[in-house]
């Protein structure tokens, strides 16, 4: 039996990690159809693509029809927690993930939810760093409401030829990425990487729900 066509609901795409996946998906031949559901346009057309805005995401009310029919969503939204107190910080994170999540999963709850979180992510819930337990709050969360969530946690990310959303930190130090790579192999992977291990998670979902850089590394050869 051949593989399933993918169809994904891609959150993030202004952002960096969102739009590297993004693109990905619109030239992977396994992917048939995306929807980009974001607070503004995301500024890309193609063929595959669907925008559905959503000034606010706390209130999909208006939009969450178009959840309907997708096996897949790549969750790529996130905030930095510099300079924000836990609550503010939860709020943003957490409760808006959840929100988001929830409302997917009454279209499908049997769809694959990739979520970005991050390496160093605290699943116990209980260490020092405020935003990863904030993140393994997510991560825990999700895979309760997910029988099919992977919780993908990049380090440093190599951008994908041709984006624009790149952060400065990625575009100062891009020329030293295979140096990096080949020094630290858990630590560094590419975005293009993140993305296929995206998509293989719906036909060739690995065993771990909780994916570090090898894994992801590993899983976007298949």
């Amino acid at each position: 039996m051949s593989d399933k066509k993918i169809s994904a609901i891609v959150t993030g795409a202004t952002g960096m990690v969102g739009e590297g996946v993004l693109l990905e998906c619109l030239a992977n031949p396994e992917v048939e159809k995306v929807l980009v559901v974001g607070r503004r346009p995301c500024g890309v057309s193609h063929p595959k693509l669907k925008e559905a805005l959503a000034p606010d995401f706390f209130d999909l009310s208006s939009i969450e029809s178009n959840f309907a029919g997708y096996n897949a969503c790549f969750f790529c939204l996130g905030v930095s927690s510099v300079g924000m107190k836990e609550d503010k910080y939860r709020h943003l994170t957490y409760d808006l993930t959840m929100n988001f999540a929830q409302a997917v999963a009454r279209h499908s709850s049997d769809l694959g939810f990739c979520y970005v979180s991050g390496a160093s992510t605290d699943s116990t819930e209980n260490g020092k760093m405020m935003w990863a337990r904030v993140k393994g709050k997510t991560e825990n969360d999700l895979m309760k409401l997910f029988k099919k969530a992977y919780m993908f946690r990049p380090g440093l990310m190599k951008p994908t030829e041709g984006q624009k959303n790149v952060l400065k930190l990625y575009s100062f130090f891009g020329w030293m990425y295979p140096i990096l790579r080949a020094l630290f192999p858990k630590s560094a992977c590419t975005l293009q990487e993140v993305a296929k291990a995206m998509i293989n998670t719906v036909n060739k979902g690995p065993e771990k729900h909780i994916l570090e850089v090898l894994d992801i590394v590993e899983l976007a050869k298949k």
